[in-house]
């Protein structure tokens, strides 16, 4: 009997109470079991997201109440600066007398302000500048380029231009002054001084000169200077009277010998003839300039019109020919007109020449074509 009663179960509470706790197997299986579940309905990459931001909102938290326990454990560096609890202590009083000058002096410097563009000053040349033309240049625009009035172009390269505009090319190499003036060799055979009143300056103003690098000691007396034959000077604001071999001024009809300079066109005395109106018209279809303007300072004594090569050229009024040929000086066929009252007019760059010595002109175009352009250029001078 003993022996069946101690096979039975224990039936006391705290046995009972035993065997209902579930085991960690089982607890881990029911969590299996519920993640396998959430998986099979589609929520597991929501509760995978839902716990990582949950455990990062948690790990903020803790940082941020660690940062707050430091804080409140470190010592305030100020709390035992018992000098600027209390109010504003009295400021003791300096004789401003008794402190020690600076053995280094303060140096007052110059104050810069802070610009968007820098402005370089052009230095002033003290030497002759050696310029190639290029395409496009012109007397008046190389002049600009460098500060300089445009006869100063003509008067430092007479050997290259001959003081006419038009013998401007690209490649020529051009010698530019520093200064407005005269570039010229001195070949001696007169007084130094009267050489240099000849170009409206004193002997001074050349020899002091400083580009001329003249040895002031050696030269001896400024009128009758010692300097070497063949010296080319700059003769600073000179000035001088133009070479106008090209378009000289006076040709009429009863004295044209002065034309035979020009060349084989020079026509012979001429008797009677048509007489201008003292007026003008175009003598080319198109009626703007194409070149230069009329300008004294640069020899430029006439128009260059603006035309097709192959247009005609007609007389700027009545008058007869007096010249009609070859021009040696730059101008190929040429044509001279006298109107008979005072005034010619000359038309250059002709292809070919319609008209003849001694042929009356009228201003109609009918009857005053005179030759068709040789260039897109009609260059027409009125003389006096």
């Amino acid at each position: 009997m003993q022996s069946d009663f101690n096979e039975e179960a224990d039936n006391s509470p705290r046995t009972k109470e035993k065997n209902e706790q579930p085991s960690p197997e089982r607890r881990r299986s029911f969590i299996t079991r519920w993640m396998n579940t959430l998986v099979q309905m589609g929520l597991g990459e929501s509760l995978l997201r839902s716990g990582t931001n949950l455990f990062s909102i948690v790990a903020i938290a803790v940082v941020i109440l660690l940062v707050q326990a430091f804080n409140r454990q470190t010592a305030n560096p100020l709390s035992g600066n018992s000098n600027q609890a209390s109010g504003s202590a009295p400021t003791v009083e300096v004789d401003i007398n008794s402190i020690p000058a600076l053995e280094n002096p303060l140096v007052a410097g110059i104050s810069r302000s802070a610009q968007i563009h820098t402005n370089i000053p052009s230095r002033p040349r003290n030497e002759i500048t050696t310029y190639t033309v290029q395409d496009g240049d012109t007397v008046f625009g190389i002049a600009e380029k460098f500060g300089l009035e445009p006869q100063t172009i003509l008067w430092g390269n007479y050997n290259i231009l001959l003081d006419d505009p038009h013998s401007l090319k690209p490649g020529q190499e051009l010698s530019i002054l520093p200064v407005d003036g005269v570039y010229w060799e001195w070949l001696g055979g007169i007084p130094f001084g009267d050489w240099a009143e000849f170009y409206g300056v004193t002997a001074a103003d050349i020899i002091e000169y400083p580009t001329n690098k003249i040895d002031l000691n050696t030269v001896g007396d400024y009128s009758n200077a010692n300097i070497k034959t063949g010296t080319w000077l700059i003769i600073p604001n000179g000035k001088r009277e133009f070479v106008n071999w090209s378009a000289p001024l006076g040709v009429t009809r009863e004295n044209p010998a002065s034309a035979r300079v020009l060349g084989q066109g020079a026509c012979e005395p001429i008797s009677g003839g048509a007489v201008g109106y003292g007026t003008y018209v175009y003598p080319t279809n198109k009626h703007f300039l194409s070149g230069f303007d009329y300008n004294e300072k640069t020899n430029h004594r006439g128009l260059d019109f603006a035309g097709s090569e192959g247009e005609g050229v007609y007389a700027a009024d009545a008058g007869v020919v007096v010249y009609s040929g070859w021009n040696n000086y730059g101008y190929g066929n040429m044509i001279m007109i006298d109107h008979g009252n005072g005034f010619q007019s000359l038309y250059a760059h002709l292809s070919a020449i319609y008209r003849g010595c001694g042929q009356s002109v009228g201003r109609v175009r009918e009857s005053a074509q005179l030759a068709p352009l040789d260039v897109p250029l009609a260059h027409i001078f009125i003389l006096s």
